[in-house]
């Protein structure tokens, strides 16, 4: 990392995508249909663990959706609750992912669709567990919700993302 990094740093960015993650949302709060395409929520998250590393964004993705529905009663603790496991383990992939293939070539996009992949798997897998505690959950669902539904936010984050980590990168917010 950049000689710039100190604890207070990290601090404040990380409040910096917590605060982004919080109020993305809002931008597409009207129609939640959207907002579960979209996925504005993943954005800051997945953001975060390429900038600050796996512990921030396992902090932050996990404490993102949960703040949401304890600030705002969005999304519905049902929800909320795989989304916080699965977006933590966005934070963590990102994170360590990035840091494993920085040097080889496309390795944003290859730590950020393999954080995606296994943040899918994860959510998948917190909904089967709470399946047992009676929520709905199969494999069709694992799907729409994991893939399909999902496409469109999938594509902005691939559209998005590596651009800005990339021009932090060069801007040396970063390593």
């Amino acid at each position: 990392m950049t000689s710039h990094r100190s604890p207070l740093r990290d601090l404040v960015l990380a409040a910096l995508f917590l605060a982004l993650g919080l109020m993305l949302p809002f931008l597409t709060a009207q129609i939640p249909e959207i907002g579960s395409m979209l996925l504005p929520m993943h954005i800051p998250v997945l953001l975060c663990g390429f900038v600050l590393g796996w512990k921030w964004g396992l902090a932050v993705g996990f404490i993102t959706p949960l703040f949401r529905t304890l600030l705002f009663s969005m999304p519905p603790l049902l929800t909320a609750l795989p989304m916080a496991f699965e977006l933590a383990a966005y934070g963590i992939l990102t994170g360590l992912l990035y840091h494993l293939f920085r040097h080889k070539p496309f390795s944003v996009y290859l730590a950020l669709i393999l954080a995606m992949l296994g943040g899918r798997l994860v959510w998948g897998a917190a909904r089967f567990v709470m399946f047992f505690f009676g929520t709905e959950f199969s494999l069709p669902l694992f799907i729409a919700g994991a893939f399909t539904n999902a496409l469109p936010g999938m594509i902005l984050q691939l559209v998005l993302i590596p651009p800005l980590v990339l021009a932090l990168r060069r801007l040396k917010v970063m390593d």
